[in-house]
């Protein structure tokens, strides 16, 4: 049998000026960016994170724990597009409101007891106009009664490496010993972003409106986004916002611009425009600090793929395979390519993944692109056998 045909192709890329892509599955998270240049910020705690790689841009006490109003539900909402991944969901389920979940206070979209919607309905109250009581009632059709939704919320955070968060509730009511930090918000809203895209087809919304059913009738509610910043930040894309006597202004704000995604994360801003100052200057900073990386490995670099007792002695695979890779200015800027094709195996299956390029910067991997086979190979019978052996002897 022959050897594993493994072979390591590496170089040295050069970042240069150009439009890029951040990863959609970064491996790593990757070290916090220092910077000694300061933002003029009304919040106590601040972060700007690539969502791409997680690279922290810029950060003003990340750690601090403080109450996060609202933006609790970002969390609630990652629980809640996970069942609906697996399944366990559909955005049709009708789901019923509860006496506790109709008693919620602070924002809300009054939903009463008995009242049935659909989760695509509560998704878009949760999102838009940030009600409690549609948050309790998701928690509560997904886990039973809201206190099994908020052990799972802290069971993901510990999942997540959020280390200074402890949740007490699924919608951010202020109480003692909710708390978690701009830096575990972001680390959560990075979960549900590059994970759950289709969350921004709910936080783009400006406004909306959906019919209460009740026994009393029918009425038309409006709903409005709570999150200004989507009209006065260009490339902003959503996220949460949330605010208390407590917890003060609170936000979690995702943009992006020429394909660069980013994460402002804002705990106790002063006031509303506050927050929305704050947000702005983070991603204005994020941006500026971010250069891009644009490379294509070719079929030439990669070579002949063998195929081991293949009925083809070879397979065909991408002729060109791009990658973009968002990277922060000022810190090392060579990155290492490396080309690994393991040995394969007939049969072999269209889509296979038939080894790696692998971008890294020193330890860190960086990118991980898949090189795909495009064809079936199958496996060697006896007549391609002999043939395969006749054609070495004569």
């Amino acid at each position: 049998m022959k050897k594993a045909a493994i072979f390591i192709l590496s170089l040295l890329v050069c970042i240069s000026s150009g439009t890029v892509v951040t990863a959609t599955e970064p491996e790593t998270l990757l070290t916090v960016a220092q910077d000694e240049e300061g933002l003029d910020l009304t919040a106590k705690s601040a972060v700007v994170m690539e969502a791409g790689s997680g690279t922290i841009l810029y950060q003003k006490d990340k750690d601090m724990e403080l109450p996060p109003a609202s933006v609790t539900k970002v969390m609630s909402l990652l629980l809640i597009f996970e069942e609906l991944d697996k399944g366990n969901l559909k955005y049709t389920d009708k789901v019923t409101v509860s006496e506790h979940a109709a008693s919620m206070g602070g924002s809300q979209v009054f939903l009463e007891p008995g009242e049935s919607q659909s989760v695509d309905t509560m998704l878009k109250c949760i999102v838009i106009s940030s009600a409690n009581d549609a948050v309790v009632s998701m928690a509560e059709h997904i886990a039973g009664s809201e206190g099994a939704f908020v052990k799972r919320m802290n069971e993901k955070a510990k999942q997540l490496g959020m280390k200074h968060t402890t949740f007490k509730n699924s919608c951010g009511l202020d109480i003692k010993g909710h708390e978690t930090s701009a830096y575990d918000i972001a680390l959560m809203s990075r979960e549900l972003t590059t994970k759950h895209p289709d969350i921004f087809k709910y936080t783009k919304i400006w406004m909306d409106k959906f019919t209460h059913e009740t026994k009393k009738g029918t009425k038309e509610f409006g709903l409005s986004n709570t999150n200004k910043l989507l009209k006065q930040y260009n490339g902003c894309t959503g996220l949460k916002t949330g605010s208390t006597s407590t917890a003060k202004f609170c936000l979690s704000a995702t943009a992006t611009r020429n394909d660069v995604s980013l994460i402002a994360v804002v705990m106790a801003s002063d006031d509303s425009k506050a927050r929305v100052k704050d947000a702005s200057a983070l991603l204005d900073y994020g941006f500026s600090h971010c250069q891009v990386m644009e490379d294509h490995t070719k079929a030439k670099d990669i070579g002949k793929i063998a195929v081991t007792k293949g009925k083809k002695e070879s397979v065909s695979y991408d002729q060109d395979i791009p990658a973009k890779i968002v990277l922060v200015k000022g810190s090392k800027n060579d990155v290492k390519k490396q080309i690994r094709i393991g040995q394969v195996k007939a049969p072999v299956k269209k889509g296979q993944v038939l080894g790696y390029i692998i971008y890294k910067r020193g330890d860190e991997i960086l990118l991980k692109k898949p090189v795909r086979a495009t064809e079936d190979v199958e496996k060697m019978n006896y007549l391609t056998s002999l043939t395969r052996l006749a054609e070495q002897y004569f």
